[in-house]
């Protein structure tokens, strides 16, 4: 096929999904790509916006729902390593959009650079945390964020800075297809009492969540000054279940994907949690994770 034509060696046809995210369930891409660089990036990028073909950035997979009969069109993830480049220069570190977010995080506190310590214990990569805005503690990454280099969807490379980055709560104007690379403006401190600061923060993160070995997603949003975890809880909605999908019994917002579940029962389980909290408690729940 002329699509695949010169891309044979990093791009593959009916790829299974599941493997690639948090929840393990759902189907395949269409076309799949693992670009080796930038330049394969952009010309696959190209290449399907001549051919029509709609292309999504797939990151670390912990905030996404694959729909059981997969998806159409292209998907792309930045799993190479020159996209996972981490580098420290005074205040600043610079790290690819494909690198983890859990590393970018410990190798700022290694150097004794502050800031992004608050978001610890957050799954993904630089990319979908700057897309999404991830945050913890009153911080998050967008704050520390001084510049970002990305590809557009027509495959252009290029620089966002200053006024043109804004965030807000789980929001960014990071629209570009894919994030290449961004730039953390971080403040020095002592680097052993913010190791022992970030320990802390790491311990406080994993008691508010499930048991690290299921299969998770967090699905909503917090609604004004309440999260969304309480309001489940209040909605009496904890162990509630739809087929294989269930509200964990520990935290409310958390779907439990069991190995049975599909994809179509964590998006009734969804549609049955948002029907009662608004239903109870009069509070309109919005998805934090997204729905491919």
């Amino acid at each position: 096929m002329e699509l695949l034509k010169g891309f044979e060696h990093f791009v593959s046809q009916n790829e299974p999904l599941a493997p690639f995210t948090w929840l393990r369930i759902g189907g395949a891409a269409e076309y799949y790509a693992e670009p080796t660089n930038v330049n394969d990036l952009a010309e696959v990028v190209r290449r399907c916006r001549e051919h029509d073909i709609p292309v999504r950035l797939l990151g670390n997979g912990s905030n996404l729902l694959i729909r059981d009969e997969g998806v159409p069109g292209m998907v792309i993830r930045l799993n190479h390593p020159s996209f996972s480049e981490i580098s420290v220069s005074g205040q600043t570190v610079t790290a690819g959009g494909g690198a983890r977010l859990a590393h970018v995080i410990s190798t700022a506190v290694g150097a004794g650079l502050a800031g992004l310590e608050s978001l610890v214990g957050i799954p993904g990569t630089i990319g979908g945390a700057l897309h999404s805005n991830s945050g913890s503690h009153g911080s998050d990454i967008g704050q520390w964020t001084v510049k970002v280099e990305a590809m557009t969807r027509s495959g252009e490379v290029v620089q966002r800075s200053g006024e043109e980055l804004q965030f807000a709560y789980r929001q960014s104007s990071l629209d570009e297809l894919a994030i290449l690379k961004a730039e953390f403006q971080l403040e020095s401190v002592d680097a052993g009492e913010l190791t022992r600061k970030m320990q802390k923060l790491w311990i406080m993160k994993k008691s508010s969540q499930p048991d690290g070995d299921q299969s998770t997603c967090c699905p909503f949003c917090n609604a004004s000054d309440m999260s969304a975890g309480t309001l489940i809880e209040q909605a009496g909605l904890k162990g509630t279940s739809v087929g294989g999908a269930q509200v964990s019994e520990s935290q409310g917002n958390f779907i439990i994907a069991n190995a049975d579940a599909t994809a179509d029962d964590v998006l009734r389980l969804m549609d049955l949690i948002r029907s009662r909290v608004h239903e109870v408690l009069g509070i309109e729940l919005q998805n934090q994770i997204v729905v491919w």
